[in-house]
């Protein structure tokens, strides 16, 4: 059967076409991580606006998730990468046992040259993917934050009025405001002043 003349035959163009190939897709699987974390980036710091808190909550929580994945298949290519350094230094290294021809180890120089280049990509995806790591969780605490600074607030504005209404709710027999016409009116009012005023501060204060 005619294979054609580009088909190689002998063993070490076989092997070398093989390599080249498992590098060739490596660097397509580095380029796919790369577009990932990139639209990865957009999502995770376009957060906010009129989104609510709890989509932009889940949003970062699948934020996450994607990072992580991202991140395992670049630590699976940096295997990948090392095993592949590795045989061509063995093949190279051969050299001195077996003569190859000058095509074949201008070709493993090359091999080795790519290999260490996606190394180094792969070290920066790596470096990318940390970041973004580091980013998400941080505006996730800043959403937890949030939240906590909004029961803490409320908690402080309503503990004057319950303190008010916990002392005139006690009922002792000498209680000479219970007796005024205005005691009610005024414990009320008294309430709806120690509220605002706390509001008033935290809000000047820049706190809400």
């Amino acid at each position: 059967m005619d294979q054609g003349n580009d088909v190689p035959t002998d063993p070490e163009a076989i092997l070398l076409g093989i390599l080249t190939a498992i590098v060739s897709r490596v660097a397509d699987v580095l380029e796919e991580v790369k577009d990932g974390l990139d639209t990865l980036s957009r999502s995770v710091f376009s957060q906010g606006g009129e989104q609510s808190p709890s989509i932009i909550d889940a949003d970062l929580q699948n934020a996450l998730k994607r990072i992580g994945r991202s991140g395992d298949l670049a630590s699976r290519v940096r295997e990948s990468l090392h095993s592949l350094a590795r045989t061509v230094s063995f093949l190279k290294a051969a050299e001195k046992a077996t003569p190859i021809a000058p095509e074949i180890k201008l070709i493993l120089n090359t091999l080795n040259g790519d290999i260490q280049s996606l190394l180094d990509y792969n070290l920066y995806l790596a470096q990318t993917t940390q970041f973004l790591l580091d980013s998400t969780l941080g505006l996730i605490n800043i959403q937890q934050n949030a939240i906590i600074k909004i029961f803490s607030v409320a908690a402080v504005i309503f503990l004057p009025p319950t303190l008010i209404a916990s002392i005139y709710g006690m009922n002792f027999k000498h209680m000479p405001e219970l007796d005024l016409v205005f005691g009610y009116p005024g414990a009320l009012c008294l309430m709806v002043i120690s509220a605002i005023l706390p509001y008033w501060y935290f809000r000047r204060r820049g706190w809400l």
